[in-house]
């Protein structure tokens, strides 16, 4: 996957939180039976060489574990969290193979209320007062 979209898409899929990443999982509907994966990590985590080292280690937990256990015709996601960068490979492996033997038992996650976001509130859009062109 490379398109901003279809990571959005995937976003209002399933979800399996691990300690060091985040699985999401979203059927596509589409009739293709091609599983796709995509892999971020944010700049909050790391520099650049942290960065992908992680996308490298997930992606060949990609490659290994996905066509046994993927769902068919699905988009799978993992975002890469702090406690990622230490893990052992193999705790990986297991926490992959244990977040895709759970996510079709789960439901899919309501969308999120934009309301209850941390960090800055969001700014109100300025009114200006309605002016004639060219003043």
């Amino acid at each position: 996957m490379v398109r901003r979209a279809d990571f959005l898409a995937a976003n209002r899929g399933r979800r399996a939180p691990m300690p060091g990443f985040v699985l999401l999982v979203r059927e596509r509907g589409d009739g293709d039976p091609a599983m796709r994966y995509g892999i971020t990590v944010t700049k909050k985590v790391g520099g650049a060489v942290i960065r992908n080292r992680m996308k490298r280690r997930f992606r060949v937990l990609a490659r290994e574990l996905l066509p046994t256990l993927g769902i068919a015709g699905a988009d799978h996601v993992l975002i890469g969290r702090d406690g990622g960068i230490e893990r052992d490979f193999a705790l990986l492996h297991a926490e992959l193979t244990k977040a895709l033997g759970k996510i079709m038992t789960r439901p899919i996650d309501p969308p999120r209320d934009p309301s209850r976001r941390k960090g800055k509130p969001q700014r109100q859009p300025r009114t200006e007062p309605n002016r004639a062109p060219g003043q």
